[in-house]
């Protein structure tokens, strides 16, 4: 099936780039990796009247620690993570890299634009609540941070304005000892998540769970933070009981739905279980 027709644009300026988005205002749609905006025309479940491709800004392709941060540039591929040393600074960033979609899409697909997309089913965006990301916006107007929470508005909606684009996303660097993970569930190399959980865990000097962060995918209409869970974990320490109660909130957060994957209750059932597991996993890492 073919897109409707469009009219295409390739700047080789981030002005260039957002000049061209407050003109066409709703009528232009951003294309960098394109593996969620192609297959979406194609089905004719969008349709731009104009590609505003920014391939060709160099200064958009980059993941680098700054000021306490892993930042990582519009134009950064999965792969990218997968391979920078950069990202390792966030366990639970360099854990999810590989487990995007297939071998295919982490080659073109890149990190920003699926943190724009908002598809529930979608890997970064868990991953980028339970890091406490915040997502970098500029518009012909000027630039501003804003925290995931705020950028995810609902099922495939962010909080972006007219004329603006994503050109980044930092993750926070904590300072105490820190680990991290994702855990996925899915039916056949690049199928969208069953079920995918991130799990983050900064521990205070006697050992104790300064901050928690913990994201579900594809078990509610938006990614999702388990809130309740979090705060249960903050300021305690660590055990297998604490764990196992804190992943029995995380489930009590999750509406799943009964779908060719599985049963609602069995994906509730599952992300607890990968709660229980990515938390212990956490601690492990930050205890070495």
């Amino acid at each position: 099936m073919y897109p409707p027709a469009f009219e295409y644009q390739a700047p080789d300026t981030l002005e260039g780039a957002l000049a061209a988005l407050a003109e066409l205002g709703d009528e232009g749609r951003v294309l960098a990796g394109g593996q969620s905006l192609i297959p979406m025309m194609k089905f004719h479940l969008a349709a731009p009247a104009h590609l505003v491709d920014i391939n060709r800004i160099s200064e958009l392709s980059y993941i680098r620690r700054s000021n306490g941060s892993l930042c990582i540039g519009a134009l950064a591929r999965h792969n990218d993570v997968v391979r920078s040393d950069d990202a390792k600074a966030s366990d639970v960033v360099s854990s999810a890299a590989p487990w995007i979609s297939d071998p295919l899409v982490r080659n073109r697909g890149t990190v920003c634009g699926s943190v724009a997309h908002c598809d529930p089913e979608g890997d970064w965006n868990s991953v980028m609540l339970a890091a406490r990301a915040e997502v970098m916006v500029q518009g012909s107007s000027g630039s501003r941070r804003v925290g995931i929470d705020d950028f995810i508005v609902s099922y495939f909606t962010n909080s972006l304005e007219t004329g603006e684009m994503v050109t980044g996303v930092c993750v926070p660097i904590p300072s105490g000892a820190t680990g991290g993970s994702y855990m996925k569930l899915e039916r056949k190399i690049g199928d969208y998540a069953t079920v995918g959980v991130a799990t983050q865990l900064e521990l205070a000097d006697d050992g104790s769970i300064a901050q928690a962060g913990i994201g579900l995918t594809a078990v509610n209409y938006q990614n999702t933070r388990a809130s309740a869970a979090e705060d249960m974990l903050a300021g305690e320490m660590p055990s297998d009981e604490l764990f196992a109660e804190a992943a029995a909130a995380a489930a009590s957060a999750s509406d799943p739905q009964t779908d060719v994957r599985g049963d609602a209750d069995w994906k509730r059932n599952v992300v607890a279980v990968f709660t229980r597991r990515g938390l212990a996993q956490a601690l492990a890492s930050a205890g070495s």
